[in-house]
């Protein structure tokens, strides 16, 4: 799909204010949370700009990582960080599963798109889907100073937090390394 011209100035536009605003209410960040100005400013610009938007049951090292490469995507770099989905309990995660098995017809056609709530790491608050697609080519490239990953080559929005380090890079949610050396 090609993006209009009015939604590239549209998005551009997001990004100048959003960035707008942080750094305008840095000073009052700073004052209200002494040391984590930047930090708070660019919350409350994003809160903004993705109001609807949910980091509850992220695990604390995901949140940590996260809130840290939004600020920095936005403060260093101009660039939009959004989360769509964090956590998930696990009955989302079966209802978004069983509606997958569903449409494909099979357990294994779903499993290329979506996990059951046992493997999700949706349902541990440790996976992010990030919006938009400029904010997680950034977090792609800048991600591992945060210990956040792309692990799917078929979802461009999905990462996840590792701080063991960087894991191996697989096709698709339901692939299975096991699988692959038999």
């Amino acid at each position: 799909m090609k993006l209009s011209t009015s939604g590239r100035r549209r998005d551009a536009g997001y990004r100048v204010i959003t960035r707008l605003l942080a750094f305008v209410s840095w000073p009052l960040a700073s004052l209200v949370a002494p040391g984590l100005g930047r930090s708070v400013a660019c919350s409350w610009a994003l809160r903004i700009r993705f109001p609807s938007e949910d980091l509850t049951g992220l695990s604390p090292g995901t949140h940590a990582a996260f809130v840290a490469a939004r600020t920095a995507a936005l403060w260093h770099h101009g660039t939009l960080l959004g989360l769509t989905s964090g956590h998930r309990d696990a009955d989302t995660q079966d209802r978004l599963f069983t509606a997958e098995v569903r449409r494909t017809g099979s357990v294994a056609s779903a499993r290329r798109r979506a996990l059951p709530p046992a493997n999700s790491r949706h349902v541990t608050g440790t996976a992010l889907d990030i919006r938009p697609r400029d904010g997680a080519r950034w977090l792609e490239r800048h991600g591992a100073a945060h210990h956040l990953y792309r692990v799917y080559d078929n979802e461009w929005w999905h990462f996840e937090y590792h701080p063991e380090g960087r894991p191996p890079r697989v096709p698709h949610p339901g692939f299975s390394l096991a699988d692959a050396e038999t």
